[in-house]
């Protein structure tokens, strides 16, 4: 498809969906780029590099939040969770939560949600031929409409744990919006056993100019930033079972050795919780069971 805008008249991937603004910066693209991606335009590139330039490692943040998800898939697989619910998900790169959850147990199910149309594009495109994924293109903050599409519906079970991940997506939501109803809206459809993974952007005191810089930067995008402090993320997740270490920065939960020299500590906050009881009703849960898995806790 060729267009014509301010750097002329040029053609476009087959990954671009009509109608997309390539003007506008988009935080999913942002994403990816600072991942390593290709799916990305000179607007969202120039971004990220802003974003680095007056904060730095504000890339490492964003493997760092890559590298919490692969964990918390492998954790939630080791628990017997095998279906997955990915909201938020944004543009496929290397690690996606098929691809862990698959590779541990190849009869994972896993549905990604994304609002934005090149994600869903290219979600669609890498998944072709996998009966066990799939992606829809929804909003999170109307979580009747995710839990109503035939994606959902064909292939999660919801009378069956499923573990709905919430990555780097809720800070994108405003408090008008109620992100901590949008998890309970979700939750409730869950049956006991079931599990919350989520991560979301924080403003640590010590760092007030940085966390400025990144505001006034996602105001340029259709989705502003709003970050959240400990009490506020910890309330995201009331009245479910927090598996330790609990709401900490994103390096400190359950790292990988090879991690440590890249530690993240404050602008990333992140926690794992389940919904308590047993499936089944009976005495032993397919999930993480008393005595038996992870420490948890109560909140």
């Amino acid at each position: 498809m060729l267009i014509r805008d301010g750097q002329g008249e040029r053609e476009l991937p087959a990954w671009v969906p009509p109608g997309t603004d390539l003007d506008v910066p988009n935080a999913a693209r942002m994403y990816d780029y600072a991942l390593g991606g290709y799916h990305n335009f000179a607007i969202d590139r120039d971004m990220v590099k802003r974003a680095e330039t007056g904060t730095p490692g504000a890339r490492r943040v964003a493997h760092a939040n890559r590298a919490f998800l692969g964990r918390a898939v492998r954790w939630l697989v080791v628990s017997g969770i095998r279906q997955f619910l990915d909201l938020g998900s944004g543009i496929p790169t290397l690690g996606n939560v098929h691809e862990v959850a698959q590779k541990a147990a190849p009869d994972a199910r896993v549905v990604y949600v994304d609002v934005d149309p090149v994600a869903v594009q290219h979600s669609a495109m890498l998944l072709a031929g996998n009966p066990l994924a799939d992606v829809i293109q929804a909003d999170v903050r109307r979580p009747a409409d995710v839990l109503a599409s035939r994606a959902v519906a064909d292939l999660l079970d919801f009378t069956k744990p499923v573990a709905v991940l919430m990555i780097a997506v809720l800070h994108f939501v405003s408090d008008a919006d109620d992100p901590a109803g949008i998890v309970a809206q979700f939750t409730n459809a869950l049956v006991p056993g079931s599990f919350v993974a989520i991560s979301h952007g924080t403003r640590p005191p010590e760092r007030l100019e940085d966390v400025r810089t990144i505001r006034q930067l996602y105001k340029r995008t259709p989705t502003p930033l709003h970050l959240r402090d400990r009490r506020e993320v910890a309330k995201l997740v009331a009245g479910l079972q927090v598996v330790e270490p609990g709401v900490v920065p994103v390096s400190d939960w359950h790292p990988d050795p090879d991690e440590v020299a890249d530690v993240i500590r404050d602008e990333l906050l992140v926690v794992l919780a389940r919904k308590a009881g047993n499936p089944d009703g009976s005495a032993a849960s397919r999930g993480v069971s008393p005595g038996t898995g992870p420490e948890q806790r109560r909140i």
